[in-house]
């Protein structure tokens, strides 16, 4: 398939197939080797008739089995993870996949669309389609661009209005790109947040995808005041209120230790150092959330 050079160094990145610094944490860490094994897909229930797939190339998926069809909830990075993704729906329901939500635009969450029959309806936020569009640019990807939108909020219902489960997605704005969206089962209790959250690293934000970290707090904020108690995030384990709790606090700590240095007329290289953030020669790396937030604060892009 026919991608731009940055777009698929993106997908490699947030993999850790090349030796990026993932992490962006203060400590430094040792170059990973160009492939690592990567482990195969298991089937996790979350809660009554919602999974989430770990493993395989790509992020974290899910889905939730109706009384007749199945939504799934992002599509893995390859063609082949996507269809191994099928296999597993396929050993625990009979039942069409009749959907795919997406929670944004990042290879790793997308690239795998191709895997799925040709005219499954895919939903996604405006903004999110409007990137992929982008990116897709052979006419089999460009079969798979979502032809289900919105803006702000969209309400599924499986099986019916009526009798139907209902699933709202929701948008609060820029975060980890300008398009994420949140899937959220209210009867269960369950959100999928995409990358709005990560565990044991600091976030990461796309600001080629106008991500914002003050835009992330805001809507994890937003994503607190859902009445949820488990949330599956692209990479790592289920999540919690505490988790979510702990990644707002860490990034206004360091939005305001931030502000106190620009403050005192620290310019980037000495926030940088301050942090321990390190530029690493020939190196590749995402920026560091302490690079995020000062070109923010400076209006610096």
């Amino acid at each position: 398939m026919k991608r731009s050079f940055a777009y698929v160094i993106s997908c490699l990145l947030l993999l850790g197939l090349i030796s990026p610094i993932l992490a962006q944490q203060p400590t430094s860490q040792q170059a990973q080797p160009l492939k690592q094994e990567v482990p195969p897909i298991s089937v996790q229930n979350v809660k009554g008739n919602i999974y989430q797939l770990k493993g395989g190339m790509g992020a974290n998926t899910g889905f939730f089995i109706g009384e007749k069809e199945v939504l799934a909830i992002d599509a893995k990075m390859t063609e082949d993870a996507a269809k191994q993704m099928i296999v597993e729906i396929k050993k625990l329901t009979p039942h069409p996949i009749s959907y795919i939500t997406l929670t944004h635009s990042d290879g790793d969450h997308v690239n795998g669309l191709v895997g799925f029959p040709q005219g499954t309806n895919i939903i996604s936020h405006e903004k999110t389609r409007a990137h992929m569009d982008k990116a897709f640019q052979s006419v089999r990807e460009r079969a798979y661009l979502p032809n289900i939108t919105f803006s702000e909020k969209l309400s599924l219902y499986l099986g019916g209005i009526l009798r139907g489960t209902r699933i709202d997605l929701f948008y609060f704005g820029p975060a980890h790109t300008d398009g994420d969206a949140i899937v959220y089962f209210p009867n269960e209790k369950v959100a999928f947040i995409g990358d709005l959250l990560f565990i044991g690293r600091d976030p990461l934000i796309h600001r080629h995808k106008n991500g914002s970290s003050f835009g992330l707090v805001k809507v994890l904020k937003a994503i607190l005041n859902l009445d949820a108690e488990i949330f599956v995030h692209g990479h790592g384990d289920l999540a919690t209120k505490k988790d979510i709790l702990s990644v707002i606090q860490s990034v206004e700590e360091k939005q305001i230790r931030i502000q106190a240095l620009l403050k005192e007329g620290k310019d980037l290289e000495h926030v940088k150092k301050i942090f321990n953030i390190e530029d690493r020669p020939g190196g590749m790396r995402w920026m560091s959330l302490v690079e995020i937030i000062y070109l923010e604060l400076t209006e610096k892009r």
